[in-house]
């Protein structure tokens, strides 16, 4: 297997721009260039030509270098909505999108995509993932990549590798047998870097087998580089890089954030002392401007990408990837939507959960609730809302009623700069200040300005933050002391943290009140990352949970189709966490379950980025889950609702009550986490362990029905045929599994039941057919064999299983490999 040749006379052009800028440098700028000069950007060069490459997170949306609402970004769906689609073709488009969105803010490397497994449902940051299966992982994810460096913009695929959960992610120690970790772990960014030619990869926090992966010398050098050819830059995660010498032996080529790195002037000392190679740091600085050049930062070097994509409209796309995603795994006659009124029930219908929290939050212009889509797409008076249960049981960044502004001053109470801040949350990292603003002179911020509240009651005001605030509601202080740091050494903490509820004050709906949260900014000496993060949070008054399930049980009572829409929280999912159940938050299964008893014709829609348990999913007409669906979610569940589209997506996981699920251990113990289960994760441990899950890995339900007529095998060229047998025209994702049958192809070592080995999405009308074509590669039939150290393709008998799902396979063919 081999990375992105450099065969072309254009890719010799770049290489020979390359060595000419690198013959220029002294070992001061080769150092400098190798650690960022700020929380986002590497130093400009000027005597070679030499731009600032400029990096923002993903993977939804294109963040940019400043951390704030003032800048909107678009907002796609999260990535398991993404995943859901299983549609390469899609994810391309996707990826174009950003591109054009990375393009418009001035971001030449997009932080993205998330690679990671969903080894256990636990992992707290599954949303920012695709799948819990490899195949489907990399297909996915390598359609992203294409479609944003299509875009002449770069990716980092990350977090290399191992980084399945978030519980001490900084110093936890994986040890994952080999056989594992080449089939699953890395086998995604193998195919990435084999068919996407990623331009960078991103080294985790994590350590693997006792490296951390930042120095990991084998996985790195000789596996990443060595093996796969990759050609492109390695970027360490925000902070993770530790040792200057350990991480250029382990073959990383940028330390962010800057100034304060292990490279720069640590790095041009040690070459001085003689603790690390020069001709290593010209390696790393040869993969920078390697980079630079393929996104037209280097004089004297085309960019790889001279023709733009056509522009994309990124509202239509938002909303198309959303209804497309959408999985609908429960259906008794109730969706499409019959004629009549609507019962629309839960806090999230009207305050919408469109992503998920951490470092892939962006801020789109605007946001299309459940409530808005519906009401929309409706008869005028034919949707009634209600609370039900609200999922928030703390407190949110002051967002609905808000009017703010950060005000900046220095130490001699002079106001020198500004910002709007429409969200109520400040996170300025580095040098990243409004106009004016200097570290140095920069004493406090105040975020100020007005609330009105929507009801009336007692509102709950807090922070999220470490440092010295001064709280003030209504002309009242409430609070002005200094709020200690959490003890998780979390050093983004303060961002992730939850908020702290400081001040109770009674007021009036539609009665606006001042506001005033400040802060004294102390940024200590020698910590790398210094950020100014804070925010004011709020809670609108907690009324009776029995009173308010019973009001909307009434409302459904009332009508002819009652809609739940029940969703997990930023505590819940989020960066920086792992859960603790997979329990939906607060009273909402009691809701459900309510509103469920006064209407037979209940429709629960799910908000939740990853697998939740549905204890009363029996007892609801339809069940559709719509993942973190971002900014246009809201519409596109009116347009599926309705029956204007289907629901497109099918399960990139499997969803089962955490009591069954065969992997659950997350946290490590003395340091440590074992991968005992080996290769049976997810769909595959299920199976193994003879476990029935609520619903299968690849399950979903269209508004049509599909018979599978007929499969054929070519070689390694699979045909299935399938035909519409239902009223409404459709697409049918057929799904092909590999199962080994007789004593060749079990190999004499532990194989799962059956694998993911191809896929294919078809559409046809009512009554037609159409043949799904698939090329089985030859990856489906090879295991890593340990003893080796090299994978051997496994000859024998195997069946391939043709169908709707991992449990649901409708026609099957043995062949001989």
């Amino acid at each position: 297997m081999a990375g992105s040749p450099r065969t072309t006379p254009a890719d010799q052009a770049r290489e020979a721009a390359v060595e000419a800028a690198l013959g220029k440098l002294d070992l001061d700028a080769k150092a400098r260039l190798l650690a960022g000069q700020d929380s986002w950007t590497l130093p400009a060069l000027p005597e070679i030509g030499l731009g600032s490459l400029v990096m923002s997170d993903g993977p939804i949306g294109v963040r940019g270098v400043h951390w704030t609402a003032e800048d909107p970004s678009v907002a796609l769906p999260s990535p398991t909505a993404l995943a859901a689609t299983w549609d390469p073709a899609l994810a391309r488009r996707a990826g174009t999108l950003l591109a054009q969105e990375a393009r418009r803010k001035g971001v030449h490397v997009l932080l993205a995509p998330t690679v990671n497994l969903h080894r256990s449902p636990l992992g707290g940051r599954h949303f920012e993932a695709y799948s819990e299966d490899p195949y489907l992982t990399g297909r996915i994810g390598g359609g992203y990549v294409q479609g944003v460096q299509s875009g002449g913009v770069a990716t980092t695929v990350k977090h290399f590798v191992a980084n399945d959960a978030e519980t001490d992610r900084f110093t936890v120690d994986n040890v994952v047998g080999a056989r594992a970790l080449r089939e699953l772990y890395l086998a995604p960014f193998e195919a990435i870097v084999e068919n996407a030619h990623p331009w960078g990869i991103m080294t985790a926090y994590n350590s693997v087998n006792g490296t951390t992966m930042t120095e990991h010398d084998h996985l790195v050098n000789e596996v990443l580089r060595g093996e796969w050819g990759f050609d492109g830059i390695n970027v360490s995660d925000w902070t993770a890089a530790r040792s200057t010498t350990g991480a250029l032996g382990g073959g990383l080529d940028i330390a962010m954030p800057g100034p304060r790195t292990v490279y720069g002037e640590a790095l041009a000392r040690a070459v001085r002392d003689g603790r690390a190679e020069e001709a290593k740091v010209d390696d790393a600085v040869r993969n920078v401007l390697r980079l630079a050049a393929r996104v037209g930062v280097l004089d004297g070097a085309d960019p790889v990408v001279a023709d733009l994509p056509a522009p994309v409209d990124g509202t239509a796309l938002a909303r198309e990837i959303a209804r497309r995603s959408f999985v609908l795994v429960r259906n008794e006659g109730a969706l499409p939507l019959r004629p009549g009124t609507v019962a629309l029930i839960g806090a999230a219908a009207r305050d919408a959960r469109v992503l998920g929290g951490g470092s892939a939050t962006v801020f789109p212009d605007h946001v299309v609730s459940p409530l808005d889509g519906l009401t929309a797409a409706l008869p005028e008076g034919s949707v009634r809302y209600a609370v039900g249960a609200d999922p928030n049981t703390e407190l949110a960044v002051a967002a609905k009623g808000f009017t703010l502004r950060a005000i900046c001053r220095d130490a001699d109470g002079e106001i020198t700069g500004t910002a709007f801040a429409p969200d109520g949350q400040i996170h300025w990292m580095g040098t990243d200040l409004p106009e004016g603003v200097t570290p140095d002179r920069l004493s406090t911020v105040e975020l100020t300005g007005t609330f009105t509240p929507r009801d009336t009651g007692t509102h709950t005001f807090g922070l999220k933050g470490v440092g010295a605030f001064t709280l003030t509601v209504d002309g009242t202080t409430y609070y002005d002391d200094v709020q200690r740091p959490a003890k998780d050494g979390d050093p983004f903490g303060a961002f992730f943290g939850a908020p702290v509820p400081r001040a109770g004050a009674e007021l009036t709906a539609g009665e606006p009140v001042e506001v005033s949260l400040t802060h004294v900014i102390d940024l200590p000496e020698g910590v790398p990352l210094k950020a100014v993060t804070f925010a004011l949070a709020h809670q609108e008054p907690r009324r009776d949970p029995d009173e308010l399930i019973a009001e909307a049980a009434q409302a459904a009572r009332a009508a002819d189709t009652a809609v739940v829409v029940v969703a997990t929280t930023e505590r819940v999912e989020s960066e920086g966490f792992d859960r603790a159940d997979l329990r939906l938050p607060g009273r909402q299964d009691d809701l459900v379950r309510a509103v469920a008893a006064a209407n037979p014709h209940t429709v629960v829609v799910v908000n939740a980025g990853s697998p939740v348990e549905l204890p009363w999913r029996d007892q609801v007409a339809a069940v559709l889950l719509t993942w973190f669906p971002g900014q246009e979610g809201g519409a596109a569940l009116a347009d599926v609702l309705t029956g204007a589209h289907e629901p497109g997506g099918r399960l990139p996981t499997t969803w089962g009550p955490l009591a069954d699920a065969p992997v659950t251990q997350v946290a490590p113990v003395d340091g440590e986490l074992p991968y005992n289960e080996g290769v049976f994760i997810g769909y595959r441990a299920w199976e193994k362990e003879g476990r029935t899950p609520t619903y299968p890995f690849g399950h979903g339900l269209g508004y049509t029905q599909w018979a599978y007529e007929s499969l054929e095998i070519d070689g390694t060229t699979v045909r299935v045929r399938v035909r519409n047998t239902g009223e409404r025209p459709g697409r049918e994702v057929v799904q092909l599994y590999v199962a080994p049958r007789g004593p060749g192809a079990d190999s004499g070592a532990e194989r799962p039941a059956r694998w993911l080995a191809g896929f294919a999405g078809v559409e046809a009308g009512p009554g037609e057919s159409a043949e799904a074509v698939v090329e089985l590669p030859r990856r489906a039939f090879e295991i890593w064999d340990e003893a080796s150290g090299a994978w051997s393709f496994v000859k024998g008998s195997y069946e391939i299983q043709a169908g709707r799902s991992i449990a649901d396979r409708r026609i099957t063919l043995t062949t001989t490999v």
